[in-house]
């Protein structure tokens, strides 16, 4: 589904359900939001919107942490 999208074509409706559960499912198994927007040829804004609209629990961004100081 996600790769028939055209880049910049508005998604509603149906699609943009069947969208938002097939992104869903790839972010649950852990894809990021970034790798989801590329294979998908959307932004991350929209993505990352969609995800949310599907009731998505966003992961933190990880990457390094900061210590404490004591």
């Amino acid at each position: 589904m996600a790769e028939t999208l055209r880049k910049g074509t508005r998604v509603t409706g149906t699609e943009r359900s069947q969208l938002a559960t097939e992104l869903k499912k790839r972010y649950d198994d852990g894809e990021s939001i970034r790798s989801l927007a590329a294979s998908t040829g959307r932004s991350y804004g929209f993505v990352h919107r969609l995800l949310t609209e599907a009731g998505v629990s966003l992961r933190g961004r990880g990457g390094a942490t900061r210590r404490t100081q004591n």
